[in-house]
């Protein structure tokens, strides 16, 4: 699988990535063999970037993903974790977690973006992961944290980066112009940034994606499917967008965009998978994956060969922006996998 590096560090990461939140139970409840398994599908379909958070069933997916990569060669894959929410003992435990996960609650999240919080919770994921190190870490949503996030968390972690700690440090987020100011004012490497350059919502093209392209930073783009529209070959009413239910309109565009699709020969969930390394900055798409079969589907899209001409008769239509970049990474010619 080729692999990209993020710009001015050491960090490489195959153009796929593992995202770990499902298995986390992220919605429902995977079984542990399965999440085990979709971690070897993904090792032997030769992904090498996983990326995992304590927010994600409140540290389940990172016990997890340490313990399907424990007896992997530690030199031959890049993990990366985050900071901003630590996990303490819950005094008011109602039985099940309340932000998506399907977990029991005798943890909750507290926000800290301070110093102290930083390297704490960077030394609980170690333990819980039973990993020797990270080798990215990110500030996780520091959206109603922004200064402290800026002022205290990023320098700690710069000097862990400096330090030879960590290889690379960034941030997390929804959103893309907090990102922007993240890649310009403070010393964060790359973002990763979730459903803000997909094929139904390029609004990082007006703030993080050329602030990277112009000092050089790297970019994940993950939520690609923006929440499960993107996903299906096509798209039905009642499925989500950004979490909540897509409007008509919406899903009319997603429909009208797979058409395009398949006039190319290929499929929506495929270019939706693609799309994100129009842009130069891109270097990686990290998918959630909760079995080996869905490790195996989104391998299978990744590397299909798209035409440059896909790209164009999108424009040309008005079903993406103008300004969405000429096609990045490879045509038809050449593959990733």
């Amino acid at each position: 699988m080729h692999h990209q590096k993020i710009h001015d560090t050491s960090v490489s990461l195959t153009e796929l990535g593992f995202g770990a939140s499902v298995i986390g139970n992220l919605y429902r409840v995977t079984p542990a063999e399965d999440a085990a398994a979709a971690v070897d599908a993904a090792w032997e379909a030769g992904i090498r970037y996983f990326d995992t958070a304590p927010h994600y069933g409140l540290g389940l997916s990172e016990r997890r993903l340490g313990a399907a990569l424990r007896g992997r060669p530690r030199a031959e894959y890049v993990i990366s974790s985050k900071v901003g929410r630590l996990l303490v003992p819950n005094e008011k435990p109602r039985g099940t977690d309340t932000e998506g996960f399907v977990v029991r609650d005798e943890l909750r999240r507290q926000w800290d973006f301070s110093r102290d919080g930083v390297l704490r919770s960077i030394e609980e994921t170690l333990e819980r992961t039973g990993l020797d190190r990270l080798d990215i870490v990110y500030l996780h949503d520091p959206d109603e944290h922004g200064r402290q996030a800026a002022e205290e968390a990023m320098p700690a972690l710069a000097e862990l980066r400096d330090q030879g700690v960590i290889g690379a440090i960034g941030a997390g987020m929804n959103q893309s112009a907090m990102l922007a100011r993240f890649l310009r004012e403070t010393a964060a490497d790359v973002v990763m940034l979730a459903g803000r350059y997909t094929l139904l919502d390029q609004s990082a093209l007006d703030d993080v994606l050329p602030t990277a392209r112009e000092l050089g930073k790297s970019v994940v783009a993950v939520g690609v499917f923006n929440s499960g529209l993107l996903s299906r070959d096509r798209p039905a009413e009642g499925m989500k967008y950004d979490y909540q239910d897509a409007s008509p309109a919406l899903v009319a565009r997603a429909r009208a965009i797979a058409e395009v699709c398949a006039a190319h020969g290929t499929s929506l969930p495929a270019a939706a998978i693609a799309f994100p390394h129009t842009h130069p900055s891109i270097v990686n798409v990290t998918l959630g994956m909760r079995t080996p079969e869905q490790v195996v589907r989104n391998v299978e899209l990744k590397g299909q060969p798209l035409p440059d001409r896909l790209w164009d008769d999108l424009r040309a239509q008005g079903l993406i922006r103008s300004d969405v970049p000429a096609q990045h990474g490879r045509g038809r010619d050449a593959r990733c996998l």
